[in-house]
């Protein structure tokens, strides 16, 4: 049974695309697309989920949201076995740590300055602040990335997945001079075939 994505552009399903690509799983893309003016999601992606938000993949019928869980999912429903450290190893639990805090306490600031952003001077007061725990969180994770650039051991995982799009958006935020680092980590990403294609077929991604 072919998986249905429900993907909105310039946004974190763009991983769940790179992974399908990856594992070499069949797919249906169903694109949805930010408001211009807004940058919010339009109202028809709440007709596949209530919070209108994306990913959202529909397999086995049943749907998943959530990056992580999708990512797990996927690994585990469908040939991802090798992209997941094994249970209980130090990896593991490096792997563990790594899936949570790309979508947790990285992303925090993110969209705390992403939020503020729109406030234009009423956000003065606490932009200071944000850029602080922003370029904190971002260099966190250019100390921690192996010189082979993984988050988990010496080959490609789920880790490296969920993690790339906070390393995009801290390109996005002017850090490749200052996180060389995870420069070269989204640049081996966008370099890999299966990168490339779940890009042809989702139409642009961001500044990529």
């Amino acid at each position: 049974m072919t998986i249905t994505v429900h993907h909105l552009n310039n946004s974190r399903s763009q991983r769940i695309l790179w992974l399908l690509e990856e594992l070499s799983v069949d797919y249906e893309l169903v694109s949805y697309q930010r408001d211009p003016q807004t940058n919010l999601a339009p109202p028809e992606l709440k007709q596949a989920h209530p919070l209108g938000k994306s990913p959202i993949i529909e397999d086995d019928g049943r749907s998943t949201s959530e990056s992580g869980a999708i990512i797990e999912y996927l690994c585990a429903r469908h040939g991802g076995n090798s992209w997941v450290p094994d249970s209980g190893s130090p990896e593991w639990i490096d792997h563990l740590e790594w899936m949570q805090f790309g979508e947790s306490s990285f992303f925090i600031p993110v969209m705390m300055k992403l939020m503020a952003g729109r406030l234009g001077d009423a956000a003065a007061p606490i932009m200071p602040r944000i850029e602080e725990q922003l370029e904190a969180h971002v260099m966190f994770a250019e100390e921690a990335i192996s010189e082979d650039l993984h988050f988990v051991g010496s080959d490609w995982t789920a880790a490296d997945v969920m993690m790339s799009f906070p390393a995009e958006i801290a390109m996005m935020h002017g850090f490749s001079s200052r996180a060389p680092k995870l420069a070269r980590f989204v640049a081996a990403i966008h370099d890999r075939p299966a990168w490339k294609r779940a890009r042809e077929r989702s139409g642009p991604y961001f500044m990529w």
